[in-house]
Parts: structure tokens; C-alpha cells; sequence
């Protein structure tokens, strides 16, 4: 998955640590801000009105392998804050631009609430390849 770095995503790029994972495209910083990914929907594990959902509690492991406790790049694009005050923020670590590979690999669904974000198209090429893989989601859930 090449190609994508936090240069090509925005101008806008902002170093942080993390110090929690909420769920699996939710992340909380030293800061003490929430960060809400960009362009993608894991399965609930947190939402005050639904249960926990098919292949929720593997994102949120998933995502905590791959930023808890380490230094991240956020990058804006459009909006900067959801409903909730969460920033919305693309996260890149160590060359890897999170909230597509957790596409990839079936943690999470392309996704947009509202202005689809400039890697869109990215994200729902990257979730049909992981449906026609049968990894994740695709392989779980009904």
C-alpha cells in the first residue's frame, strides 16, 4: 500500500502520542483530545445506543497494535471537529497511513459522513479488495 504518505495527504500535519485507543477508529492523545479517523467505520464497541457489533473488539485491538502508546502524524482535512468535538484527523505512523490500512486488511469500512474525504475513492477500491480477499469483516460478519 505505497504511495500515500502524510507529505501527499495535507500541508496540515501535527505530531502527537497516543495514550489510548477508544475503539477501533477512535484514539485518545497525551493532549487529551480525541481523534476520530477520517473516511473509515470500524465496528461499535463504545456506542451509547448499540451493543457491541460483529468484529468491533478485533478493530480496536487491531488499532491499538498499530498506534497505542507511539508518536503519530495527524493530517486535517476539511472539517476539523465531528459532533461529538472529536478532531478528525488521517493518522500515519512509521510510513503507514493508518486509517487505510485498517481498510485493508478488514478492520473497517470505507466511510464518509458528510464531505467524503479526498481518499475516498482509495478507500472503497482498498475495501473491495479486502471483501474479495474475505479477510476481516468480510469473513466474519454477516
Amino acid at each position: 500500500m505505497g504511495g500515500i504518505n502524510s507529505e501527499s495527504a495535507s500541508d496540515t500535519v501535527r505530531l502527537e502520542r497516543v495514550t489510548s485507543v477508544i475503539d477501533g477508529d477512535t484514539i485518545e492523545l497525551a493532549s487529551g483530545e480525541r481523534v476520530r479517523y477520517i473516511g473509515i467505520d470500524t465496528p461499535e464497541t463504545h456506542h451509547p445506543d448499540k451493543s457491541v457489533e460483529c468484529f468491533g473488539i478485533e478493530a480496536t485491538v487491531r488499532n491499538r497494535e498499530l498506534v497505542e502508546g507511539k508518536d503519530i502524524e495527524l493530517v486535517s482535512e476539511g472539517e476539523d471537529r465531528d459532533k461529538f468535538g472529536r478532531l478528525l484527523r488521517h493518522v500515519f505512523i512509521d510510513g503507514t497511513f493508518v486509517n487505510a490500512q485498517l481498510v485493508w486488511e478488514g478492520f473497517a469500512r470505507a466511510s464518509s459522513f458528510g464531505e467524503p474525504s479526498k481518499f475516498h475513492q482509495v478507500f472503497v477500491q482498498l475495501e473491495a479488495a479486502s471483501r474479495d480477499a474475505n479477510r476481516g469483516i468480510w469473513n466474519t460478519c454477516p
